[in-house]
């Protein structure tokens, strides 16, 4: 539900004609005409007829579906610079939830905000940091929703309130990212308080942060994790308890180092006696590292669901998760010491030169060679490729191809690289889900849930903006991977996944194109879902997020969209006054 009235005047009548229409519940799509007027469906049927001055739209051949909604998105910063996030609404997504991985911009100083945002989720620290201190005029939930109701959003908007953010409010940053420092009984009121309001006022639930590998920017506290990988599981424990009771979600980074890190997490959602945690986890994969795993995860999940009643659900992607990477600027070099030790020195050239001295390198050979720390990436140097470099003669190879004629092994290949190009050597590795025979498991499995897209994070490093179109062409597909001459899923349960079982499970007024319902839709030409999808270029973004954005795009591919009945996106380019204009988005708060 919002709190938000529809603008009539800027809620203009839309005909659209003749597509296949799906109702995000998973019922058989039909054939059929949609009106939309005054900001909701008016109409769905056959040979519907256009009001005078209405905007026709022909569908013929297309999927009209619900708007997608982004489950994944650290949109906390884009918003306050252009909250029109037209990466995401060209791509039919026409709600976004933010607040992820207890990181949130709802409450605390810009400092302390920036310095735990930035460095995690790889967006500039000197654009964000002037921004929060020039706008910010919130400190607590409350607050944080109107500031987000007075701006002209493109998407809808949704979110959870972030433990770190709460945390470091009530501890103040210096004990909250102290590990001998434990919150007194009444800051954990205040925190338990905060919680509170934030879900009195629609809030979908808390986000955590076990991972120690995600790590604070700036100067005072520089490498540190994020605070709310410093609570207990007393603390996370008493969040739980009030979520549970109320009906929210916990969602929650893994410690992906800790033996019994899951495990824990997991009882917490037990249903036995008690009501299901809704607990939320990053994420379902099949990792190049430890292929299969997701099969384990999967099947362990299942069972303890059933078993023990639980209401637990990963985080999926489905397609391949791939990384770029200027020099050594990605999450996954914060898995060892030494990796961590030079992402921590902010100077590029000083970075250079560290790569450069014996000592230090012998320390990263080391700790990237090491077989039994625990590990995401797999670090197999054969399998990058060189896709930027000021050697034009190295783009295209492998560091191995590279080592091999150096005659020096491909670590040493690799470091001798980073020492003399730095942030100008660019590459590309494949972290998870390279074979599409899991892929197609994944994106049927039932205790994975669509998202993961990390949208407006990892500016120079991701383009998963597009993933909810990346299932459908599986959908689309003759063969989309699951070795059958069957399609993965049938195209309404691969839109009830990216609409409507979304929704449900937030508990959102959102994912569904029904008489009556809010107009949120996405057109979709199913004979573009191929391998144009996978184009990816750097977009110019610099005057927005401070860098040039990595995307994926394929403008023919979603022909339009309508947010609460406004057309934003026709035919290859946003509608005049998107993004200059309100009426379009609003904030989605929890439905009771």
């Amino acid at each position: 539900m919002s709190d938000d009235v529809i603008d009539v005047e800027a809620a203009p009548t839309v005909l659209i004609r003749n597509g296949r229409v799906f109702d995000g519940a998973g019922s058989p799509s039909v054939e059929a005409d949609v009106l939309v007027r005054d900001g909701v469906v008016a109409a769905i049927g056959l040979g519907l007829v256009a009001p005078a001055a209405a905007t026709v739209v022909d569908a013929d051949g297309c999927w009209v579906t619900p708007g997608f909604i982004d489950l994944h998105t650290h949109y906390d910063a884009e918003l306050e610079i252009a909250p029109s996030l037209g990466e995401s609404v060209r791509h039919g997504v026409t709600t976004v939830l933010i607040g992820s991985c207890g990181l949130s911009f709802v409450m605390g100083e810009p400092e302390d905000l920036a310095d735990q945002f930035c460095r995690v989720e790889g967006v500039p620290r000197d654009v964000v940091l002037p921004l929060l201190e020039t706008t910010k005029n919130w400190d607590d939930p409350s607050g944080y929703l109107a500031h987000l109701r007075s701006l002209p959003l493109g998407p809808n908007v949704t979110l959870f309130l972030g433990h770190s953010a709460v945390r470091t409010s009530v501890m103040g940053l210096e004990r909250a990212v102290d590990a001998s420092a434990k919150p007194t009984r009444s800051e954990r009121r205040e925190m338990l308080r905060l919680l509170d309001e934030a879900l009195d006022a629609g809030y979908l639930g808390m986000s955590f942060n076990t991972l120690p590998w995600d790590k604070l920017g700036g100067d005072r506290f520089n490498s540190r994790p994020t605070p709310s990988v410093f609570a207990t599981f007393g603390e996370y424990r008493s969040f739980a308890k009030v979520l549970r009771e109320r009906g929210r979600i916990f969602q929650v980074v893994p410690d992906l180092q800790g033996r019994w890190n899951i495990p824990v997490l997991m009882a917490m959602s037990a249903g036995v006696g008690r009501p299901a945690l809704r607990m939320n986890l990053l994420s379902m994969l099949d990792p190049v590292v430890a292929h299969g795993s997701h099969r384990f995860i999967g099947a362990t999940t299942n069972a303890f669901n059933r078993v023990l009643r639980g209401d637990v659900r990963f985080q999926a992607v489905p397609l391949v998760f791939d990384l770029f990477v200027d020099g050594l600027d990605v999450p996954v070099m914060e898995e060892f010491g030494a990796g961590t030790q030079a992402l921590a020195v902010g100077d590029l050239e000083a970075r250079r030169r560290l790569m450069s001295d014996p000592d230090f390198r012998a320390r990263f050979r080391k700790q990237w060679n090491n077989q039994l720390a625990p590990r995401a990436y797999h670090r197999k140097l054969d399998e990058p490729v060189i896709v930027g470099c000021p050697d034009e003669t190295l783009v295209g190879k492998t560091f191995g191809e590279v080592a091999a004629k150096r005659g020096v092994d491909a670590i040493e290949a690799f470091m001798d690289l980073q020492a003399q190009f730095g942030h100008e050597l660019r590459w590309r590795t494949v972290v998870a889900n390279d074979r599409p025979r899991s892929v197609a498991q994944i994106a049927n499995h039932p205790a994975a849930i669509m998202g993961f897209a990390d949208s407006g994070a990892h500016l120079r490093n991701m383009a998963f903006y597009d993933l909810p179109l990346h299932l459908l062409r599986l959908a689309a597909s003759a063969d989309g991977g699951g070795g059958d001459d069957e399609p993965v899923l049938s195209p309404e349960r691969a839109v009830y996944r990216m609409t409507g079982e979304i929704a449900d499970y937030l508990g959102i007024d959102a994912g569904r194109l029904v008489v009556g319902g809010r107009a949120d839709i996405a057109v979709v030409d199913p004979a573009t879902l191929d391998e144009r999808l996978d184009n990816i270029v750097e977009d110019d973004s610099a005057d927005v997020v401070g860098v040039d954005r990595l995307v994926r795009r394929h403008d023919e591919c979603v022909t339009h969209v309508l947010v609460n009945g406004r057309l934003a996106w026709s035919d290859g380019a946003f509608v005049e006054g998107f993004g200059a204009q309100g009426g379009y988005g609003r904030v989605l708060t929890r439905v009771d």
